[in-house]
């Protein structure tokens, strides 16, 4: 039961190095006590006993931002958010507890090669957390690097591959006292990844691009789907959106900025009405050479009398009022978005987390868009640029990623963590990323994921920048995560040529 405890404080130490804290070196610290653990385990069950342990602590503590939710469906008690965090934490920790007896069972004999399958397995194993079940990636465990030097590996091997970095520079930790061998070289992989990863995206940046601002009106989950309020809301975006320059201009609005549809499949006349009158005030706040890109709905009818579900969109509008483009997101967040098992979940009294009835249809996934004024723009809608790897459409690479969210209803620790991990997209792709929430954080990011500029969490005000340039594809951007996955086959070769190395002293 020691041991256990352990595990579960490792756990919660190492959650410490996510934002809104970004105390990574204490990640790096809690990570070596569990390698510790792992390999002190007198069993393939005790060793997943720790590893499982220590995710249910990793991730109580780093998801606690999803307990806020309830705090905002009356359908639902607000307690049931905490009883949530707890069961989602019971499942994700298994993907550590897999982790840690793969590494038990095949490096429990060398402190190398356990630190070299101990990668290993987290890279496969955070691979399959973000695929199954249609996944949840959020905070992989090399979000936490991502302001460190080591994060420019992310270039070479993704995020997924940075987690393993952080594996081994805890493995330097533990070995250090006792293999100052093994210790250097874990310390050298690490280091040389992350500098081969800073000269493969070291090309020089061009000239800055078209003037942009991106909007924050700071309008609050418990105010945004209340009767009444869109005029408030409209009346909040002309009053940061006015004040254009002659130049042409890209705004940015968060998502969901307009709530009412801006387009829909309903056909009869007083609804058609409703929808055009959105559209002319909506244009009426734009100067004229703006080109606006925004969050809304899309209403779906079939037969056009009936909504039978809708679209979480982002609209590209100019002056005139015309729709260029739309785009729907394609990843939708369960519970959230839509509501599974909808027949059985809503006889027991469950319901979606937000707002509405009718459930949300997926669309296709990433795509460029061609825009007056910016050229090519791919989108990345909300809870969708959490997803290493599937985020731009390869085959028509964009120049930047537009990212609006609704960060509202994420507490204290969801917005920093998902701008960090927004920060790890722009990183991967060598693409610069631009974020609008309605309350924060909003920020220009350039190809490098550093913030040029942000708007602190539930301050109202606007970003005033200029668009990064995009850098040429870097090799995660070329390959995906095909790089990720080579790279832990790369570590188990390692381990096993090491292995058989220290037999074979042995044996002499």
């Amino acid at each position: 039961m020691k041991q256990l405890a352990l595990a579960f404080l490792a756990g919660l130490a190492a959650a410490c190095g996510f934002q809104p804290l970004g105390l990574w070196p204490l990640t790096i610290a809690a990570l070596a006590l569990l390698l510790w653990l792992v390999r002190e385990a007198p069993g393939l069950r005790s060793a997943l006993a720790r590893g499982w342990w220590f995710g249910i602590g990793h991730f109580v503590l780093g998801l606690n931002w999803i307990a806020t939710a309830f705090t905002y469906q009356a359908e639902m008690p607000a307690s049931l958010g905490y009883a949530a965090v707890v069961l989602l934490s019971l499942y994700l920790a298994l993907f550590p507890a897999a982790a840690a007896g793969l590494a038990w069972r095949w490096g429990r004999r060398d402190g190398l090669r356990l630190v070299l399958v101990f990668a290993a397995a987290w890279i496969v194993t955070e691979w399959l957390r973000a695929t199954l079940f249609t996944g949840f990636a959020w905070n992989p465990l090399g979000v936490a690097l991502v302001a460190t030097p080591p994060a420019h590996a992310a270039r070479l091997v993704g995020t997924y591959g940075l987690s393993g970095v952080a594996i081994l520079l805890a493995g330097m930790l533990l070995l250090v006292l006792r293999r100052w061998l093994a210790a250097a070289a874990a310390a050298a992989g690490g280091a040389t990844l992350a500098a081969a990863g800073y000269l493969a995206g070291a090309a020089a940046p061009a000239p800055a691009g078209v003037a942009l601002r991106i909007v924050q009106p700071n309008i609050g989950q418990q105010d945004k789907w209340r009767d009444g309020f869109e005029e408030e809301t409209l009346i909040r975006l002309e009053n940061y959106s006015t004040g254009g320059a002659d130049e042409p201009r890209l705004l940015l609005w968060p998502e969901a900025a307009v709530t009412r549809p801006l387009e829909s499949g309903l056909r009869d006349a007083g609804h058609l009405a409703d929808v055009a009158e959105i559209r002319r005030a909506v244009a009426g706040i734009l100067a004229d050479k703006d080109l606006l890109l925004t969050g809304g709905v899309t209403w779906q009818s079939p037969d056009g009398h009936d909504v039978t579900s809708a679209t979480n969109s982002v609209f590209a509008i100019d002056r005139s009022g015309r729709i260029l483009a739309r785009y729907d997101k394609a990843h939708l967040v369960p519970y959230g978005e839509y509501l599974p098992m909808r027949p059985i979940l809503s006889a027991i009294g469950l319901s979606r987390l937000a707002p509405g009835d009718v459930d949300f249809d997926p669309g296709p996934g990433p795509a460029t868009l061609d825009l007056p004024v910016v050229g090519k723009v791919g989108f990345q809608l909300c809870y969708e640029i959490i997803f290493s790897g599937a985020v731009v459409d390869r085959k028509n690479r964009p120049n930047f990623l537009f990212n609006p969210s609704n960060d509202a209803w994420f507490g204290a620790w969801g917005p920093p963590q998902h701008l960090a991990q927004a920060r790890l997209r722009a990183l991967e792709e060598g693409l610069p990323v631009l974020r609008a929430t309605p309350t924060g954080i909003s920020a220009v990011i350039d190809a490098d994921g550093r913030l040029l500029a942000s708007l602190p969490w539930r301050r109202a005000g606007v970003i005033d920048s200029r668009l990064p340039p995009p850098k040429a594809p870097t090799p995660f951007a070329r390959f995906g995560n095909s790089l990720p996955l080579l790279f832990a086959f790369a570590l188990v070769l390692i381990a096993l040529v090491s292995g058989r190395i220290a037999a074979g002293r042995k044996g002499g």
